[in-house]
């Protein structure tokens, strides 16, 4: 910002940030919202106003998008015990839950309202890859378009602990999958904000933050 002359900007920012207080969960609101903007509003605009063409058709429908809540059950079944089990490691902890409880602080309200953001934040990703970017190649891809968005998907969590790099490319797979049989992306925003809230609670156990 202070390339562009936004002195004034740039330092009201920083004193955001570096609120004693909240500034920890500002920083990650801020985070969440880029995500939010990129992921969910500059497609939806694309789709929208450029494409012409309606957003049910890239898996924001209501229809059919519970269709295969058995299979939903099934895959939490299989990857909460794996989340609680690799809760423990050393390179989890370091990273979860983002939002960092001191040391006697309750978990009601900030806690609970970073979740809140947090499990936008998941609409946005999932619309993202799962339905921008699986249904607005699946034309000219058909099944493959699945690895299409996997690819990139997979890219976005490079730097984070290996199994979970791992389990993004089984993770996104297998909701693309979804996704692209249901034609909707919730039953993957299901999945995706039990899984999150199973690894903060579990690391935040394992912090004795409880």
């Amino acid at each position: 910002m202070n390339d562009l002359r936004l002195n004034q900007l740039a330092e009201i920012m920083q004193s955001i940030i570096d609120d004693p207080v909240n500034g920890q969960l500002y920083m990650l609101t801020y985070w969440a919202a880029v995500v939010i903007f990129f992921y969910l509003i500059v497609p939806v605009g694309i789709i929208l106003f450029i494409f012409k063409e309606k957003l049910s058709d890239y898996g924001l429908s209501s229809k059919g998008a519970l269709q295969d809540y058995p299979l939903y059950l099934c895959m939490l079944v299989f990857m909460i015990p794996l989340v609680i089990y690799f809760s423990g490691s050393a390179s989890f902890l370091g990273r979860y839950p983002f939002y960092e409880v001191a040391q006697g602080e309750n978990l009601f309200p900030k806690f609970f309202i970073w979740e809140i953001i947090y499990f936008i934040q998941f609409v946005a990703l999932e619309f993202f890859f799962r339905g921008f970017i699986l249904h607005g190649t699946k034309q000219r891809f058909g099944f493959y378009a699945i690895f299409v968005m996997v690819i990139p998907y997979c890219m976005i969590h490079f730097g984070k602990p290996m199994a979970e790099t791992i389990a993004a490319i089984i993770a996104g797979t297998v909701l693309g999958f979804f996704s692209l049989k249901s034609k909707s992306i919730w039953l993957g925003v299901m999945i995706h904000c039990s899984v999150a809230l199973t690894m903060d609670l579990s690391a935040l156990f394992r912090k004795g933050g409880f």
